[in-house]
């Protein structure tokens, strides 16, 4: 096989497709996306990676097919050549938010070998209303600089109280929010009291300062159906409207989205517990999607990501499949 040949084959089709921000690998094995913000020249950014790994919906018992799955996911990011500086989980390690599979998730995300910080997602808050999790791994808003760039974590999955009039039980509430169409529990958001924070947080950071956002929903409205979106993703938008260089990294959908809302760049993860259809209507969503799962192979649609940090302030992220069946816009009798 001849795989100059495919790579301009492929390149020359992403940009018919008017994506050239679209890159994929020779092999097909990885999917990357060149984020459209840049910072100002002679911003001071010196190049770093980190990675990110989400959703793994761990259950409660031992040796289940996720638990192995978040394994390979470790491996995959701890076997990097290049190291991340630190590693990003983005939300959802349990599936029924309870102590044992939070606890689960924190013995083998110890495995990793650099600095880990944490979002939740509502699978792993509504039992408790995070009490366990923010036990285990701090709070669930968070920011600091490194290497000239500034990061921000989010909590994305609050809703409005629901339950105390319904009498819900505990479990009741976290069945609720487990639904992947939530009409009992709303459209969720980050709230009020993240908003004034984040207002706060960035308000002396210059424009040119390159700004990345984690949340566990995507900042925009790709298919609030499923919830997934933010319903004060526009509130947040405005407030880091100032910034030249923003992207948002989020979890949540299961599979590779893109889009560009004004100056943010957002950018969504993939799995390591299953891949999620696509919405099953046309969306104004760019058309980069990846080729469905195989349904042959059962870790087909899950992965991992990397981010590599130019100086500057540009990115490069690359998705790290477990398998390399995702890469979008092959033509048909063109192997991978």
């Amino acid at each position: 096989m001849d795989h100059k040949k495919d790579r301009r084959e492929f390149l020359q089709l992403t940009g018919k497709a008017g994506l050239s921000t679209i890159v994929g690998s020779a092999a097909g094995i990885n999917l990357g996306v060149f984020d459209l913000a840049h910072a100002q020249p002679g911003k001071k950014v010196s190049p770093f990676r980190f990675a990110m790994i989400t959703d793994s919906h761990l259950y409660s018992g031992d040796d289940h097919k996720f638990d192995r799955q978040l394994e390979d996911a470790i491996e995959q990011v701890n076997s990097m050549e290049i190291k991340p500086d630190f590693v990003l989980y983005g939300g959802d390690i349990a599936q029924n938010g309870t102590e044992d599979q939070l606890a689960k998730g924190r013995k083998l995300l110890s495995k990793l070998n650099t600095k880990l910080v944490l979002i939740p997602g509502e699978h792993d808050w509504y039992v408790d209303m995070g009490a366990a999790w923010k036990g285990m791994f701090g709070q669930d808003t968070w920011s600091f600089d490194h290497k000239g760039v500034h990061f921000i974590g989010m909590n994305s999955i609050l809703v409005p109280d629901f339950w105390t009039a319904k009498q819900l039980s505990p479990r009741e509430r976290m069945a609720a929010m487990e639904m992947l169409e939530g009409p009992i529990g709303g459209l969720w958001g980050v709230g009020e009291k993240q908003l004034e924070w984040l207002k706060k947080d960035v308000a002396k950071l210059s424009p040119d300062t390159p700004i990345v956002t984690f949340t566990h929903s995507p900042l925009w409205d790709y298919y609030p159906r499923w919830n997934f979106q933010t319903v004060d993703g526009p509130q947040i938008r405005e407030i880091l409207s100032k910034f030249e260089n923003f992207t948002s990294i989020h979890g949540h959908v299961h599979q590779t989205i893109y889009n560009k809302v004004g100056n943010m760049t957002s950018i969504g993860a993939m799995s390591t517990s299953w891949p999620w259809p696509y919405p099953p209507v046309k969306l104004a969503y760019p058309s980069s999607q990846m080729n469905r799962a195989d349904p042959g192979n059962e870790v087909d649609g899950m992965g991992t990501l990397a981010v590599n940090v130019k100086a500057g302030g540009d990115k490069l992220v690359e998705y790290q499949p477990f398998a390399d069946t995702l890469t979008p816009f092959l033509k048909k009798g063109l192997k991978a």
